[in-house]
């Protein structure tokens, strides 16, 4: 099973075309050169051109764990605010967002489908998957599985 509280590096790892990893190694670039004002320049550029290329809003300050994977970028928007843990997976037109009150914190090994939009100050527990088209605005326990609109919560028979 892949781990929720050690990030996977290698998930990360780009081999050719791959608009998504590309995107993820600006935003790494970005927050490990603080101070250097050429190279976050640099970063910026970067992150500017992988998320026009990509189709993601996913802002340079978000935190984000390791081994994240993003197969298809196109649409997914994330806050700014919004906390990813590690080894989590996130498919193409996702939103984690706000709903006036909070933003998501979604902990690690976290499968999220296409088209899921993840809205307010909810909690999404580690090894839990939300289904595509999911409209999650409630707390999703370790294991579960969130579905529907809106989500009802599919609890795991292990």
């Amino acid at each position: 099973m892949v781990s929720a509280d050690t990030p996977d590096w290698s998930r990360e790892q780009r081999s050719g075309w791959d608009p998504g990893r590309a995107l993820l190694a600006s935003i790494r670039a970005y927050q490990r050169t603080p101070t250097s004002r050429a190279r976050r320049s640099l970063a910026v550029i970067r992150h500017r051109f992988w998320s026009a290329v990509s189709g993601a809003d996913i802002p340079l300050t978000t935190q984000i764990g390791g081994g994240l994977l993003l197969p298809h970028p196109n649409g997914i928007v994330i806050h700014p605010d919004a906390v990813i843990g590690p080894n989590c997976l996130i498919f193409q037109q996702v939103t984690l967002g706000t709903n006036g009150k909070g933003v998501p914190r979604i902990d690690g090994h976290v499968d999220i489908g296409a088209g899921a939009k993840l809205l307010g100050p909810i909690h999404v527990a580690a090894h839990a998957k939300i289904g595509a088209n999911a409209v999650v605005t409630c707390d999703v326990p370790a294991g579960a599985t969130a579905v529907g609109i809106p989500a009802r919560i599919i609890l795991s028979s292990d």
